[in-house]
């Protein structure tokens, strides 16, 4: 089961309270306050974790508390802090407030992490009240409360290319050809209700990933179909491949379709790299690339998956194009190195 979305709610520990103490020791008459401070609340931290997939864990525990620190005692001796809460999730994780829906922040990278709620502080012991004029304070603090709130993850896949198209357009059938990844694949729409994803492997230890979305039909920018629930799957791949089937009534009018509902959804989606793949070639029986207008495009591919036909020729076009953009982003990052 995919899952992509969900609520969890966490409280950080309490912070223990202080001791109101006072020595004693032999041949000593008056000993002074000794109690020591409370030890802080644990807190709650999110972390990705690169062998997640989904968020289904989150479905059978909805409620993370971390530790409580424990009290201060006498001989100034500081209570235990209480343990941290760490959540894993899978890199691509957002993490919002869930009643403010306030950004908290985003997990992209494997081990990075975000505190999402503090423990409380300790309270203090009855020996930091100790004055000149105040020399034996029965005064103590008790620990503050940890930060408890409501927090949505909502996860969106992380891929170098992107497979858009219609439903039934042959998105799952490339995606298996291509890689290990054996997505559902039946002859009638929506065969594919969650997103898959592939690790394509081609020579000389080149590899990158393809994510196969579920079919995206007119509308869906405004939830029709499947909608905003996988469109925002498609939002971090770094290369769009829009997907139009041989056997479609208009090939121009089927991309225009596809190129609007991306815009009309996000204006920085459309702006990333795209290229037109013409699936199902073998339909025709011949070698042919229909013609279309798809300004800004890398290029245009023709392919039968079934027939294992024009793939090299596609999944060269892609790696050239993400070796290029990498190249492009290692000589920003270094120009900005260089300068003063």
């Amino acid at each position: 089961m995919f899952i992509d979305r969900v609520v969890v709610q966490v409280e950080a520990g309490t912070g223990g309270s202080g001791a109101s103490s006072f020595r004693r020791e032999k041949f000593v008459p008056m000993g002074g306050p000794d109690g020591g401070d409370g030890g802080r609340g644990g807190d709650v931290i999110v972390r990705a974790d690169r062998n997640l997939a989904t968020l289904l864990d989150y479905t059978y525990r909805d409620a993370w508390r971390a530790e409580r620190g424990e009290h201060g005692s006498g001989s100034n001796k500081t209570g235990r802090s209480g343990a941290d809460v760490i959540m894993p999730v899978p890199p691509g994780t957002v993490i919002r407030d869930a009643t403010t829906n306030e950004f908290l922040g985003e997990l992209v990278e494997d081990g990075q992490q975000i505190t999402i709620a503090r423990g409380g502080r300790g309270g203090r012991g009855n020996a930091k009240f100790a004055t000149a004029t105040h020399q034996a304070p029965r005064e103590w603090e008790p620990g503050e409360e940890g930060e408890a709130r409501s927090i949505e993850f909502e996860l969106k896949l992380i891929a170098d290319v992107g497979l858009v198209g219609q439903p039934n357009a042959g998105k799952s059938t490339l995606l298996s050809v291509i890689s290990a990844a054996r997505p559902k694949i039946a002859d009638y729409p929506f065969t594919t209700l969650a997103p898959n994803l592939g690790v394509v492997q081609m020579t000389g230890q080149r590899t990158f990933v393809v994510a196969d979305i579920p079919g995206i039909i007119e509308g869906a920018a405004e939830g029709k179909g499947l909608g905003l629930q996988f469109l925002r799957h498609i939002e971090r791949t770094r290369v769009l491949a829009f997907m139009i089937p041989i056997d479609a009534m208009d090939w121009q009018a089927e991309y225009d379709q596809l190129r609007r509902e991306v815009s009309t959804y996000s204006a920085e989606l459309a702006a990333k790299p795209h290229c037109v793949v013409f699936t199902k070639l073998d339909l025709l029986g011949e070698d042919y690339k229909p013609p279309i207008e798809a300004p800004g495009s890398f290029g245009s591919f023709a392919i039968s998956a079934a027939a294992r036909e024009g793939l090299e020729e596609l999944l060269s076009g892609w790696w050239g194009q993400l070796q290029g953009m990498r190249k492009e982003q290692e000589r920003r990052a270094t120009t900005t190195l260089e300068l003063p």
